[in-house]
């Protein structure tokens, strides 16, 4: 196991609180944030996969597929979900609308749009409400959308904090939950096809807060 820990601060306003980075506009990221990927920490499998936490520019990552943040619609209309929407383009609303409802915590894939990816899995975490199941909707969540990667035939992968932006889950509990499952998977013997899996947020807060829980779950 192979840890690495690095941070870049992005300039005086990097350090200001951001519920939901992309809710206020959907067409470019917010100010004073990086957009050039930068790993932060990471674990290796014996396989040789990969499990990173990166600070980035979802849409702008280089991988096979992205993960969005859906809601049951299939309706991109804010945060994650918009932004991806914004740079890939109409043709991924339409796919999406075609597929229709997507129960919380399953998912569903169309094809990337003009983004660098091939693939947009959308996975439907839950809406933060403090019911007691939340926690077992996001893994299931997060394993659909792992498992719709291997079924695609995806080598990389990356994903944003499902449900902790205006679906409002505790960013500490998503970065474990998500980290876990991806640790999970990502341990099967024999190995799965998948090599990289990129947690990749944009703002700081949430970026040091899954990078502190990959720390805490290696120790």
């Amino acid at each position: 196991m192979r840890l690495v820990s690095r941070f870049r601060r992005a300039g005086p306003d990097s350090s200001e609180a951001i519920a939901d980075p992309w809710e206020k506009d959907v067409s470019a990221p917010p100010r004073g944030l990086i957009l050039v990927a930068e790993a932060l920490c990471e674990r290796t499998y014996p396989s040789g996969a990969v499990l990173r936490v990166v600070r980035g520019n979802l849409v702008t990552e280089e991988v096979d597929a992205i993960v969005n943040a859906a809601n049951e619609d299939l309706q991109h209309g804010g945060g994650v979900a918009g932004a991806i929407r914004s740079a890939g383009g109409p043709e991924i609303q339409r796919e999406s609308d075609q597929i229709g409802r997507v129960p919380t915590g399953s998912c569903a894939s169309t094809s990337a749009g003009l983004l660098p990816c091939d693939h947009v899995i959308h996975a439907v975490g839950p809406v933060y409400q403090d019911r007691g199941d939340e926690d077992e909707l996001l893994a299931s969540a997060t394993r659909c959308a792992l498992e719709k990667a291997e079924e695609l035939g995806v080598k990389s992968l990356s994903m944003p904090a499902i449900s902790s932006g205006i679906f409002g889950f505790p960013k500490d509990r998503c970065a474990e939950i998500l980290l876990r499952e991806a640790d999970a998977f990502l341990s099967r013997d024999p190995a799965p096809g998948l090599r990289e899996v990129r947690m990749c947020n944009i703002d700081e807060e949430t970026s040091e807060i899954f990078r502190q829980a990959l720390g805490d779950q290696s120790s």
